[in-house]
């Protein structure tokens, strides 16, 4: 080996050593950041565990307790479970349609947004920087702590849910339309523009025609992620099938074969929508690549 490097020219040497060497400083830092990492995580463990008295340790034995007392009551109460999915079933219909209403205005407003804050596309070029930082901050706030809030102000409900899950499928949703609208051709909208376009209508008939498959399949997308998170949601007062699961976990032993049937309509439902967005998105994908 010795030999062959020997052999090579100067400048191959140099740049050789030069690449080692930047491989090995890359390698260092990763092993430090990796040890930093594991370090906060071990620190941030042992104070949460500190201010709860000690209590992870000292739980975690009857981890399994719970799962097992729901699943024993409702395996000897397993012949009212069709009559209690029927029951709850008007309460998933409600976190379903807050999940699609946030969905479609979460669109729209992440549509909007997201080509305001695109290079090249944007209305006022001088102001993509503010749309950007207006759909980090939807996003980066999560949806209980706005519902929490909304809670507070408009009491407990679904329109508390719909508006704070709407706001943060904008901040998501928008920041993926933009990034697909970067890659989207200009040539269609300098045409529309050349012939007097304006601004709207050069972004409906130039950008989103091209985009358009992209666009439905994240929102496809989020509106799966959405019905999970009205169903969060309701733990804290914002109604559909969430509430009432937190009505049968905090009654205790009695209606835990009421809580079983609401995690069956709640599991049933997330994996039928994830199917069937699925396999949409997947159509989208293989017609835009035909």
């Amino acid at each position: 080996m010795s030999d062959m490097t020997s052999d090579m020219p100067q400048g191959v040497q140099a740049t050789q050593a030069s690449y080692l060497a930047l491989v090995q400083r890359r390698r260092l830092y990763g092993g430090l950041t990796l040890l930093i990492f594991v370090l906060l995580m071990v620190s941030g463990f042992n104070l949460a565990d500190a201010r709860n008295a000690g209590g992870f340790w000292a739980g975690l034995h009857q981890v399994g307790d719970y799962p097992a007392d729901v699943l024993s009551e409702a395996w000897e109460k397993r012949a009212d479970l069709p009559a209690l999915m029927v029951k709850y079933f008007p309460a998933l219909v409600e976190t379903i349609n807050i999940a699609a209403v946030s969905t479609l205005i979460g669109a729209f407003f992440g549509l909007i947004l997201s080509l305001l804050a695109t290079r090249g596309l944007a209305r006022w070029p001088a102001l993509v920087g503010l749309f950007r930082r207006v759909l980090d901050i939807m996003r980066a706030v999560p949806e209980i702590v706005i519902a929490l809030v909304l809670i507070f102000v408009l009491g407990g409900g679904p329109v508390p849910a719909m508006i704070a899950i709407a706001i943060h499928t904008a901040g998501a949703l928008g920041k993926m339309f933009s990034e697909v609208a970067e890659n989207a051709d200009l040539k269609p909208v300098e045409g529309l523009r050349s012939t007097g376009a304006t601004w709207g209508q050069s972004m409906l008939l130039g950008i989103l025609p091209q985009v358009a498959p992209n666009f439905l399949s994240y929102a496809l997308l989020r509106f799966e992620i959405n019905i999970r998170a009205s169903a969060i949601l309701g733990f804290v007062g914002a109604g559909g099938l969430g509430y009432e699961l937190r009505n049968s976990m905090a009654w205790g032993p009695g209606r835990f074969d009421e809580a079983a049937a609401i995690f069956v309509l709640l599991f049933g439902t997330i994996v039928f929508f994830d199917q069937v967005s699925s396999r949409y998105r997947n159509r989208m994908s293989e017609g835009q690549n035909a």
